[in-house]
């Protein structure tokens, strides 16, 4: 009857088709494995995680380079770690998030945690992203994979990986790029800005059919025995990322390159005791160029509309972690180390001069000591963390004041077997996350940020259950937070525009899996989740708590029709998004349901192929909503311009092994 599980938890198939495979379900966190393999229609890491976990959804920002948000939640409020490595962006409009200077053809593992029980990471306020890549191999190995698209998508992806006793290498390279999507209306990108924005907002004619992004990657890996049990551990990723498209919003991203540095030294079975030490260095930076040269405001006789913001950050960090096994305990000690540079300026294309800053070298520093401890009591598995953080944020203009936060997050999160298939979970946490560079500083025209924030903190409870047997697998979540000092935009100031308000949120998500029988199984997922302010803003009336999707569900029937071949028709559906902050910028969206299919052919080991369409008919629809927490253009209305999601959509995939 189980043999259909590896292939067919998809759990909550996808707009998108990507077939992102899930581990075994953990309880306080979702793994997303073989993620490398399964992405079939873009490199994009949002677009792969918004369509298989039900915490996750995907604020659509462009073709490619889109943001997740994790139960309502995003930017710092949620953390981003890459093989250990603390990742940012620099773009404070969110242009380039985390998530998008990895891909998925790099990766090997994704786990999802849900709420404030990661101690081990800096910022993990409520959830995170684990990201882990493919490691090298022993055995030499490799994989190209091709994939082709409407509108113009192309995609090249290559990995190779070797070695013997000593050395284990790997490389694995990417190109990817894409004309401009159309919606269900047959409108591009372009046209869509045409339709609602202001001219000045408008694409230049000679701009209007411009390719919407070309993005090139590379990771090279090196791990070195240096004697038994010991091995370094060296990483490089690069990404160039060119002429995105980012329609409404006012600029567009004219590069965007990355580089993520790591360094680690790893020991393991040091003792029967002690069991690991992992040492490791890391550090990233990324350059990020956005201006207005393909609008029409760029050929304005006002030649200081003409703008670029160039933007700059880097991340560097130290982590030490040692785990014990004592007497049936597993314990976790650790120190943690970080230290972040972030800086933009506003260029006149025009003239070249300076025009201003738009974060004035802002810099965040931060020292933590962290701790777990697991055991298990029979039916019974607890695990407690515990983490202390001391951060410094600073900014070089000396009129604005530098701010300490000290923070201690701790969680504890138990699991009881009711028997082998039945389980009950609950888990309770609190967790800090300070202010970041833009929050508190963030320039145009003036000070948008506000230098005087406090730390926020969530106060967190989960609860569930679980149940695998010969028929299905289910599992149902439920959760309620509170958050004191979140860092919310009120959208009735000019200046010093972010507030720390206290709200309160909640909901639930169901994943499952039914076996019709050993060749067909039901796959299904759902969210609910509501967001409420205490109280309303100074200035406003509203409550609702923005970015707070509504109830979504989707269903997949999979039908394994020879080795390692599947045939898949899923639906995707979304309540009305009625429960809105309108006072800061969001809009209602219909509801709406999308029907996707594709098969995946296995022509032997070596080589399979996948074809599919998504949005098969054609439906116009947005699922990403306007809060100003983005700087989006107004549409004649007063409203900000939605961008709405991909039209009918064919693709095909090719996958060789050797």
């Amino acid at each position: 009857m189980k043999k259909t599980i590896s292939l067919s938890l998809l759990v909550f198939s996808s707009l998108y088709a990507s077939e992102i495979e899930l581990a075994p379900l953990s309880i306080e966190s979702t793994t997303i494995t073989e993620v490398a393999q399964n992405a079939q229609t873009s490199a994009d890491v949002a677009e792969a995680l918004s369509t298989s976990v039900p915490a996750i959804d995907m604020s659509r920002r462009s073709g490619i380079a889109n943001d997740v948000l994790i139960r309502g939640q995003k930017r710092d409020n949620i953390s981003v770690e890459v093989d250990g490595t603390k990742v940012y962006g620099a773009c404070p409009n969110r242009m380039d998030p985390p998530v998008s200077h990895i891909l998925t053809n790099q990766i090997d593992t994704i786990e999802v945690i849900e709420g404030p029980y990661d101690v081990q990471n800096y910022g993990n306020l409520s959830g995170g992203l684990k990201i882990t890549t493919k490691k090298p191999s022993k055995d030499f190995q490799g994989q190209i994979n091709l994939g082709f698209g409407s509108w113009n998508y192309k995609k090249f992806g290559a990995t190779a990986s070797g070695g013997n006793d000593l050395i284990r290498v790997l490389v694995t390279a990417s190109t990817e790029s894409s004309d401009q999507y159309h919606d269900g209306n047959s409108d591009t990108l372009a046209q869509q800005v045409k339709k609602k924005a202001p001219t000045g907002n408008q694409y230049q004619p000679q701009y209007e059919d411009m390719q919407a992004y070309k993005k090139n990657s590379m990771m090279a890996k090196a791990f070195i025995t240096t004697a038994k049990n010991q091995e370094l551990r060296l990483s490089v990723t690069a990404n160039r990322s060119d002429n995105v498209m980012y329609p409404n919003t006012s600029m567009d991203a004219i590069s965007d390159d990355s580089n993520i540095y790591s360094v680690a030294y790893n020991i393991d079975n040091i003792s029967d005791t002690y069991k690991n030490i992992n040492l490791q260095y890391y550090y990233s930076d990324v350059d990020h160029p956005m201006s207005t040269e393909y609008r029409n405001s760029a050929n304005d006789s006002n030649t200081s509309n003409d703008t670029t913001n160039h933007m700059w950050t880097t991340m560097q960090g130290v982590k030490l972690k040692n785990s014990f096994n004592i007497n049936s305990y597993t314990l976790v000690v650790g120190l943690d180390g970080s230290r972040r540079k972030w800086r933009g300026e506003y260029i006149n294309n025009n003239n070249g001069l300076f025009k201003g800053d738009s974060i004035d070298h802002a810099l965040t520093k931060n020292s933590a000591v962290f701790t777990t401890l697991e055991k298990q009591y029979s039916a019974l598995h607890v695990k407690a963390g515990a983490r202390y953080d001391h951060s410094k944020v600073q900014d070089d203009n000396s009129a604005h004041q530098s701010n300490t936060y000290n923070g201690l997050g701790i969680n504890i999160f138990t699991t009881y077997a009711l028997n082998s298939q039945n389980k009950l979970f609950f888990g309770v946490g609190q967790a800090y996350r300070v202010p970041d560079g833009r929050e508190l500083y963030f320039m145009k025209g003036g000070l948008k940020g506000t230098p005087t924030l406090d730390q926020t903190k969530n106060q967190e409870v989960d609860f569930g259950y679980e149940t695998d047997n010969d028929y299905f697998k289910l599992k149902i979540k439920g959760f309620y937070s509170k958050l004191k000092n979140y860092i919310y935009i009120n959208a009735t100031k000019s200046s010093n525009i972010f507030e720390n308000i206290d709200a309160k949120v909640y909901g639930a998500e169901l994943s499952g899996s039914y076996y019709i029988n050993d060749d067909i199984t039901l796959d299904m997922g759902a969210s609910y989740k509501r967001g409420k302010k205490d109280h309303a803003l100074a200035g406003e009336t509203n409550t609702n708590l923005a970015d707070m999707a509504p109830l979504r569900a989707n269903a997949a029937l999979n039908y394994e029709y020879a080795s390692n071949s599947l045939a898949t028709l899923e639906v995707q559906a979304s309540k009305k998004w009625d429960k809105i902050d309108d006072d800061n910028g969001e809009q209602v969206l219909a509801g709406w349901a999308v029907l996707n299919a594709k098969i995946k052919h296995a022509v032997n080991k070596k080589f399979d192929f996948t074809v599919g369409v998504n949005n098969m008919f054609d439906k116009t629809y947005a699922q990403s909503n306007t809060y100003i927490d983005l700087t989006l253009v107004a549409t004649g209305s007063g409203e900000k311009l939605l961008l709405n999601e991909p039209g009918r959509y064919f693709y095909t995939n090719l996958d060789f092994k050797f």
